[in-house]
């Protein structure tokens, strides 16, 4: 990889550097070489007393934030914590969480959301692999008490601090106790915006959790193409319901209000009811969610109610059915919805139409990609697909991270262009827009053909017999592989093989693609983003095979 170097940073993480890239995304404006801790003081700057977080009705200006975050940077200094360590928080989203990531900005800390709905496990990998010195989580949410899960943690951590939110607990330190005592820091030296100042896990569909290291200009290039992109302005007022700790709530919830000076309204608990009257009393420009919110938000709508002022409605981070997309659009006449790409590792990729009269791409596409360098490699050949055709998207971009904290992960991730690996399959599709087609692992390969498991899923699913579905691979010693359908019945509808057969044949499919097996199950294991642990259910189908 010709001017891809492996270099450390000033923390002494070791990070991929891409000398070419970064030239141009310092040329383009998408690499500002500044921290999210400089945007906000500058904000603050400029109007302390305007509003910038709203949390669960909760305001706070620029002041208040900058203050607060000032006095957790002086608590994290005088605990001795130096550049390159590493803090983790488990928090909701809460607006604590933009205040540890602006004082970690300022002095050079590392921070490592963790999603609150992992448990044991989950936790004992992270705390390991990234060796954080604090955590900040809170006593208990949602009936799940997070002080008990830390005390059976810490005999395999000893020496590492709890911190807790919005609570108190025995040998624990409480963050408002922190804040009440700290003194005000204030940056004697500029943090190198090249610098690791995210570790983030993925969500571990096909296998372990990676830690992906993004730098304060990575961050950066994501609000930066957006605001281009979708034309953004300080007028805007954006809606996030995804959790702060995936990368699209924190760029959304932690980045953009400073960045882009955009106030965020921020809720902790999804429901549908709620959210669509925090939307509606702030006046909401545009929001950002996977599925399930905006589907919770069309359902309200469709009763007759409205959000006159939505604009924008980015939906990804799950399979987004296009009809959810048309029908947003339909009970949000003033509203451009539209699916979105992209990944932990690279950040958003597509952006969507501008205008209504283009609401089929914004429905029947994954978005143009804005920013972003794809090329299209044939999973038989590994060579370059003809124009249109599908394959495994690779991609280039400012967003993307400084590669995975462990250097073998980086390894297969890459391609000799730098190019990372995204492991979706897709096409290019009416000159820059991509549709993705499935994962690469979603193939099946059934008797020397390559089947794609979202193309029967789509098709299923369609069926008013069938409330969800997952296709995978299942072991066959004639065919190497068959197909295996994993489903959940709709209530009071019978699902067997004699259905899906008609289902595939009425669509106009091969019959090769037609599952040979069926699995009635009440639901399918997903990760705390939404997508389905296809890993899981590979297993459960070899073992059934083998049965």
């Amino acid at each position: 990889m010709q001017g891809i170097e492996h270099r450390r940073d000033p923390g002494g993480w070791l990070v991929r550097h891409d000398a070419a890239m970064a030239a141009e995304a310092v040329a383009n404006g998408d690499w500002p070489n500044k921290t999210v801790w400089t945007y906000a003081a500058e904000r603050a700057a400029e109007h302390a007393d305007r509003v910038q977080i709203i949390d669960n009705g909760v305001s706070l200006t620029c002041r208040q934030l900058v203050d607060r975050a000032q006095r957790l940077a002086g608590y994290l200094v005088a605990s001795g914590l130096r550049c390159g360590d590493v803090i983790s928080f488990q928090l909701p989203n809460w607006w604590e969480a933009a205040v540890i990531t602006l004082a970690a900005a300022m002095t050079g800390v590392v921070v490592n959301p963790i999603v609150p709905i992992n448990r044991d496990a989950e936790l004992r990998h992270m705390i390991a692999d990234a060796r954080p010195r604090m955590i900040f989580i809170p006593d208990s949410f949602r009936g799940y008490s997070y002080t008990d899960m830390m005390r059976r943690l810490l005999p395999d951590s000893p020496d590492l601090r709890v911190i807790v939110v919005r609570g108190q607990a025995a040998g624990f330190e409480s963050f408002d106790a922190i804040l009440g005592q700290s003194s005000i820091f204030s940056p004697v030296a500029t943090i190198d915006p090249d610098a690791v100042k995210l570790i983030m896990y993925t969500s571990g569909t096909t296998g372990r959790p990676k830690a992906v290291l993004h730098s304060h200009n990575s961050i950066h290039a994501d609000s930066a193409r957006m605001t281009k992109a979708m034309k953004l302005s300080p007028r805007h007022i954006a809606f996030c319901p995804s959790p702060v700790t995936h990368i699209s709530g924190f760029l959304w919830a932690l980045n953009m209000p400073w960045y882009g000076d955009i106030p965020v309204v921020m809720i902790d608990v999804w429901e549908p009811q709620t959210a669509f009257e925090a939307m509606r009393l702030q006046r909401c420009t545009l929001g950002v969610g996977a599925t399930p919110f905006l589907q919770g938000l069309v359902d309200i709508a469709s009763g007759g109610a409205s959000l006159p002022d939505l604009e924008h409605y980015i939906c990804g981070g799950a399979a987004v059915p296009p009809s959810l997309i048309y029908k947003a659009a339909d009970v949000f006449p003033n509203c451009v919805p539209w699916r979105t790409f992209g990944s932990t590792e690279t950040a958003t990729l597509t952006c969507g139409p501008e205008a209504r009269s283009m609401i089929r791409m914004g429905a029947e596409t994954d978005g143009r990609l804005v920013g972003t360098q794809a090329k299209i490699i044939d999973v038989g050949t590994g060579l370059v697909a003809m124009p249109g055709a599908e394959g495994e998207i690779l991609v280039r971009c400012s967003s993307m991270a400084l590669g995975y904290a462990r250097l073998e992960d980086n390894a297969e991730a890459y391609d000799e262009d730098g190019y990372f690996r995204m492991g979706d399959l897709g096409c290019i599709v009416e000159g820059d827009h991509f549709v993705c087609t499935g994962r690469k692992k979603d193939l099946i390969i059934r008797a020397g053909e390559n089947i794609s498991a979202k193309e029967i899923e789509d098709v299923l699913i369609r069926d008013e017999a069938v409330q969800d579905v997952a296709v995978v691979s299942m072991p066959n010693p004639r065919t190497g592989e068959s197909i295996c359908a994993f489903i959940v019945a709709a209530p009071d509808h019978l699902v067997d093989l004699a259905l899906l057969t008609t289902l595939i044949a009425s669509a106009g499919l091969a019959r090769q693609k037609t599952p040979e097996h069926l699995i009635l199950v009440s639901d399918l294991p997903r990760t705390p983003a939404g997508k389905i642990r296809k890993d899981q259910l590979r297993l459960a189908a070899a073992a059934s095979a083998a049965s």
